[in-house]
């Protein structure tokens, strides 16, 4: 059984009730998508992902970054039912009977989205045991999942939460592989079960992987893929066979009479082709990226993110055009010959040139600081002359990352309607010295700094001996 410290309770995960007065989950914002196409049940492990019990809340007085670009300064923002109802300055009435929270000298924003992680599959303890992210047995594992492998007690989770600020995140698989399998989108809530945390109705995304890492696994090994024409060969190859898979099951529907045989790498990349399923692809070069845009446009599907970029720069235009996101660091690179060219500018020169950008971990420390690397970031581009607001970088931590995840109808940004994702910063939120207040899911207040009983804190992490305390 998994416990969760909420509050003084330790709540089963069946009772969450108990910490709020005898108040029941509600029920779901929206209920999945059913799956699209005949013969099988593309949805096989929904979400059961409720929120945790809200009060109608209304935060006055902060400096109010939208997501989108937009700042208000003495802001009001109001949540109710789960959702942002309200956005405005001073002027914004307050509901009556709304808790109301001085935030006079503090900021606002939606919560953050990092786009690239691998928490609860590289979970801490980083011992072998836990290691489940890189199914390195084959160049092809487009079969499995990402969150067959996520163990929801992962005390990583909690410490985005609380030190970062992160509200949503795509867990994918490693990149070992060409094809490493689908990732999954979750809310960064305690749950006894990865599906607790499943994300209602956020597409499945593919882990691709281009460079060094599939010709080095694979070709230590002997075996195909052992160079860089080799990892597009293996490609190639595998689109081939996923078209004709497709084209079985367009005949099969259409027509009906005999299914055809099930693949699950092929019912992934069948889902790639049908536009279900979102490509993230895992790629330093900017020689490599072009490649794989000519790639996606030979067999007909589109790649959403390139993920690490750190040469995205040098094709800005290009991956504009393609409608291609990038998900990069501030200034990690040089680290192997692949990332060797990257600078610290990348951030800057994409959102110049008007591609899509955002940052991104792929680090269970650095996802407690995504704030401050966009910081880095926009540093970086004010010294080069590229002069970008902090309210329009705060896009790169929310609404893009939103988008390239297919949920941004949803959130990414403090607007009404959307799920009251919300983080409230001691200070301005690109300084070091700042960190989380309090920390909104679906308007509920699963942290605040000033209350020990709302800091979640994992089973696995419960009972275990301090500092000091080892004799």
């Amino acid at each position: 059984m998994v416990f969760i410290k909420l509050g003084f309770c330790l709540v089963l995960g069946l009772a969450l009730s108990a910490c709020s007065g005898g108040a029941a989950p509600k029920s779901a914002s929206s209920d999945p998508p059913p799956g699209k196409g005949k013969g099988f049940d593309h949805d096989p492990f929904p979400s059961t992902y409720r929120p945790y019990p809200a009060v109608p809340t209304a935060i006055v007085g902060a400096t109010v970054y939208d997501g989108e670009g937009g700042r208000i300064a003495n802001g009001t923002v109001v949540l109710a039912d789960g959702k942002v109802t309200g956005v405005g300055g001073s002027e914004l009435a307050v509901p009556a009977g709304a808790k109301v929270i001085d935030a006079k000298g503090k900021w606002v924003t939606p919560g953050i989205i990092d786009v690239h992680s691998h928490l609860g599959d590289y979970p801490s303890p980083a011992v072998k045991s836990h290691q489940d992210g890189n199914e390195m047995t084959n160049p092809v594992t487009a079969q499995v999942w990402a969150e067959h492998s996520v163990w929801p007690q992962d005390p990583g989770f909690s410490r985005a939460l609380v030190n970062g600020g992160v509200t949503t995140l795509q867990i994918l698989p490693g990149s070992a592989n060409l094809f490493g399998g689908r990732s999954v989108t979750l809310k960064n809530v305690s749950s006894r079960t990865m599906q607790g945390m499943k994300f209602p109705g956020a597409p499945y995304g593919l882990k691709m992987a281009c460079g060094e890492n599939p010709k080095r696994v694979y070709g230590d090994k002997g075996r195909e893929p052992s160079t860089r024409m080799g990892n597009i060969a293996v490609d190639r190859q595998t689109w081939m066979k996923a078209v004709e898979y497709k084209r079985k099951w367009d005949k099969y529907e259409q027509e009906g009479g005999t299914a055809p045989d099930r693949d699950a790498a092929m019912d992934t990349l069948m889902g790639v082709l049908n536009g279900e399923i979102l490509v993230h692809n895992h790629c330093y070069r900017a020689d490599e990226m072009a490649l794989v845009i000519d790639m996606a446009k030979e067999f007909g599907y589109r790649v959403t993110a390139f993920h690490h970029a750190v040469e995205a720069y040098k094709i800005a235009d290009l991956l504009k055009a393609a409608g291609v996101c990038s998900a990069v660091w501030a200034d990690w690179y040089g680290f192997k010959m692949e990332s060797y060219d990257g600078i610290p500018e990348n951030l800057g020169i994409l959102e110049k040139t008007g591609a899509c950008v955002m940052i991104h971990s792929d680090d269970q420390n650095g996802i407690q600081r995504l704030n401050q690397e966009v910081a880095k970031g926009l540093a970086s581009a004010r010294r080069a002359g590229i002069e970008i607001r902090d309210a329009t970088a705060w896009r790169w931590l929310a609404i893009n990352p939103a988008r390239a995840l297919g949920i941004a109808d949803r959130t990414g940004s403090l607007k009404p309607g959307k799920m009251a994702d919300v983080v409230l910063w001691n200070g301005d939120p690109f300084s070091v010295y700042t960190r989380p207040e309090k920390v909104w899911i679906d308007g509920a207040l699963l942290y605040d700094a000033f209350d020990p009983r709302l800091r979640p804190v994992s089973d696995f992490e419960l009972g275990q001996p301090g500092e000091g305390d080892v004799k």
